[in-house]
């Protein structure tokens, strides 16, 4: 007899393959919803504009955030403290941030100095005031901070970052529970005080290995989240590439990463750079790039990163750097 699934004359085998194929098809659908999950993928446009609360510079935008074994001056001050330490300078940096899609611009800069102590500690102060859709979530907040950081011989250095945060908001927006994201029924206000730790390893001047904490002090708010994370580079003085994970325990409710990778290199006065992220919390994935002119003096930064899976949404980065130890002290600026 044959199979009623199998065509006259078809064998018994043909007969159980067709089954269990018709019995894969029917269940997919439900194997797939068990390894997606959809938790995230409502991430808003407010919310990526938020970006955990984090600053970032042209170089760390346009890399994709894979700064932790990479950075220098003021970059290292907002991603990785211990990094300022890693090079001989004496940058002010003026930054500018803008998403156009999640309403958010961001004015600010920093100063790190690595120059200056005879005892070789570089130190770094900046901030940014920030506003994000002042007629729907009304967010309003200023970020702060201060830095030292110790060189440990030529092959390690260590950095400690202290963060003052201030931040009000007015409006909840159609945006979910999320302090992050909004839905905060009338008017808050946040102030608070976090700290930032790093540490960097240099086997060889070439590799670094770099591990970072945020928001150690752990205050329970998604605008700060617990985050941990880890970084490997490999530099030479025309080229660098990176890769850093992040752990982020905070903002969801359980553990999400950010995975991001980039790369740059230089031509006579010109740094290329681009990079990609992937952020397992708001269930996107972007594309960076940016260029940089690079003055014995100076230094003009430019850098976009766009989603192309998950929610739309653009970050534009811009700075100019001026190199103080050229200007005044006849030192070579850093890579």
């Amino acid at each position: 007899m044959t199979s009623s699934t199998a065509p006259t004359g078809a064998s018994p085998f043909l007969g159980r393959t067709l089954r269990s194929t018709r019995r894969a098809l029917t269940l997919l659908p439900l194997t797939f919803a068990c390894f997606v999950r959809p938790a995230h993928a409502q991430a808003t446009a407010e919310e990526v504009a938020y970006n955990y609360g984090e600053i970032d510079s042209p170089r760390s935008t346009a890399t994709g955030g894979a700064m932790r074994g990479l950075s220098s001056s003021v970059t290292a001050l907002f991603v990785n403290p211990a990094n300022m330490a890693t090079s001989r300078v004496y940058h002010i940096s003026a930054i500018g941030q803008f998403y156009p899609e999640g309403g958010r611009q961001s004015y600010g800069g920093g100063v790190v100095d690595s120059v200056v102590s005879s005892s070789n500690v570089a130190g770094g102060v900046g901030g940014t005031w920030n506003l994000q859709d002042p007629t729907g979530v009304g967010r309003e907040w200023v970020d702060l901070r201060g830095g030292l950081a110790l060189p440990i011989g030529k092959v390690a250095a260590i950095g400690a970052a202290g963060r003052l945060f201030s931040l009000t908001q007015s409006g909840a927006g159609p945006l979910g529970p999320s302090p992050a994201s909004g839905g905060i029924p009338g008017s808050m206000i946040v102030n608070t005080f976090t700290l930032d730790l790093g540490a960097t390893i240099r086997p060889i001047p070439e590799l670094s290995f770099a591990v970072t904490g945020h928001n150690l002090t752990n205050t329970g708010s998604g605008f700060l989240p617990l985050m941990g994370g880890v970084g490997v580079s490999y530099s030479r003085p025309e080229f660098g590439i990176g890769v850093d994970a992040v752990l982020d325990a905070t903002t969801y409710g359980h553990s999400a990463v950010r995975v991001m990778a980039g790369g740059e290199f230089l031509v006579s006065q010109l740094a290329f750079r681009m990079g990609y992220r992937f952020d397992e919390g708001q269930a996107t994935h972007s594309l960076s790039g940016g260029m940089a002119y690079i003055d014995n003096k100076f230094s003009v930064d430019a850098a976009l990163r766009k989603t192309f899976v998950g929610i739309e949404s653009t970050a534009l980065v811009f700075s100019i750097t001026m190199h103080i130890e050229s200007l005044s002290l006849g030192l070579d600026p850093a890579n």
